[in-house]
């Protein structure tokens, strides 16, 4: 009955490819029956599903690019698209007294391994210049110098190993790093003991994408082309306005008892998106910040060559040829680009309590506010500020400097006391 099998598991994210198919069964009235001559039938799932798809059981499935850097290069597969960004589903959660990422240093975190949950701390540890370390369970030494991690089966059971060693005393576990509703659960079920540290609502670093069976995706390109194109198609949609397919997404999520409440909260978690923005995910480059590329180099990185011997690059999983033709094509031609930053209510100013902090060394001309552009450290800097900003929509840095008296023996030397009084004074005009 030309049916086409796909495996996804309980996720906002992927709403645009159920309302598309009008449900998870295969259907006469979906986009895809009406428009590719097929028919859709997706399940769900939260095992890994790799082996399956390498099978060929089903055609396709999705997953988060870092995960794709570990395991993908095991498997024939092709990734013509993303999904979504993840906005606030992943999250830290801490003990109450925890309060900027550098405070995870010498502490002991649990999560899953080789998951988005992973992926997440490591890269915030990176930003803050800690290295991690792997511990073979919570009783064994902590290394002082890094943020220690423990690992349970998956990120709900790490939320839930946290919250149990912090009602029995805190002793072993500092923290947790899982996904919604689980941090939700957490902090509240901790009566005031734990708090949500961070969440990844204006960090693009989690990105969902569409992973295709090669062998099928060579077979059947024009399938591939309208699985893409009908669910941009309806994420575009769902962005527009959520409330007509919110009971569609909840009675697909039936089985985790999902309602229209729910199915509306999970959407604001997460960032469906459209056309220009799969094509500026994927052409962007390896230093671009948000692209395909740039994530799944992250992912390498900071993973480390112990744990990934032999990375492949971005460009062996990417086919953009079902984008491109879609292009083409027209039919989408109206959307446009747009990820703002999702702004909250209950912020406190960046001076009083900064998320992350770290030591980076700009150099000046000598007395003077402007920077010594001939020096290469600069500029390396200058490269990682704008990285970070750049996969931190609305994010605020604060710069803080200080004035050295590294010239102080030149002045006093080439005008005794009076000059090093003067220079002083003008380095107070310029902290002003």
């Amino acid at each position: 009955d030309n049916t086409i099998a796909i495996n996804l598991s309980e996720y906002a994210g992927y709403a645009g490819l159920i309302a598309a198919n009008g449900g998870l069964e295969p259907n006469d009235n979906s986009w895809f029956a009406k428009n590719g001559g097929f028919k859709l039938k997706i399940t769900l799932s939260e095992e890994d599903s790799w082996a399956d798809l390498q099978d060929g059981k089903f055609a396709a499935t999705a997953t988060t690019v870092d995960v794709l850097s570990n395991y993908g290069r095991q498997w024939q597969c092709v990734v013509p698209a993303q999904v979504s960004w993840s906005r606030g589903a992943d999250g830290i959660i801490v003990k109450k007294d925890i309060k900027k990422v550098n405070d995870l240093k010498g502490k002991t975190i649990a999560t899953a391994p080789f998951s988005e949950a992973e992926f997440f701390i490591r890269y915030l540890a990176q930003e803050a210049g800690l290295p991690v370390v792997r511990l073979d369970g919570p009783e064994q030494t902590r290394n002082p110098e890094a943020v220690n991690l423990v690992f349970l089966e998956d990120a709900f059971a790490a939320g839930d190993a946290f919250l149990a060693d912090l009602q029995f005393g805190g002793h072993q576990l500092d923290g947790c790093v899982t996904w919604a509703p689980k941090t939700t659960q957490v902090v509240e079920d901790s009566k005031g003991a734990a708090r949500q540290l961070i969440d990844n609502r204006n960090l693009l670093v989690i990105a969902d994408i569409l992973v295709f069976n090669k062998g099928f995706a060579q077979a059947k390109p024009e399938i591939v082309h309208k699985i893409v194109e009908g669910m941009l198609l309806h994420n575009e949609r769902i962005r527009a306005n959520p409330e007509p397919h919110l009971k569609a997404i909840a009675d697909a999520f039936k089985a985790y008892e999902w309602t229209v409440d729910d199915a509306r909260d999970e959407l604001a978690k997460v960032h469906l998106s459209n056309l220009p923005e799969n094509l500026a995910f994927f052409r962007g480059a390896i230093d671009e910040a948000g692209s395909f590329a740039s994530v799944f180099q992250t992912a390498n990185l900071s993973y480390g060559s112990e744990l990934q011997p032999s990375p492949v690059a971005a460009s062996f999983f990417a086919d953009i040829k079902p984008l491109e033709a879609i292009a083409a094509g027209g039919t989408l031609s109206a959307q446009v680009a747009s990820i703002q930053p999702i702004k909250t209510s209950d912020q406190a100013p960046i001076e009083q309590d900064p998320l992350l902090t770290r030591d980076i060394r700009f150099y000046f001309l000598p007395n003077s506010a402007q920077l010594d552009m001939d020096n290469k450290e600069n500029h390396d800097f200058l490269t990682n500020v704008n990285h970070l900003l750049g996969v931190s929509p609305g994010s605020m840095i604060l710069l803080r400097g200080h004035v050295d008296d590294a010239q102080k023996e030149n002045f006093r030397k080439e005008g005794g006391e009076g000059l090093v009084r003067k220079m002083a004074l003008k380095a107070m005009e310029l902290s002003n």
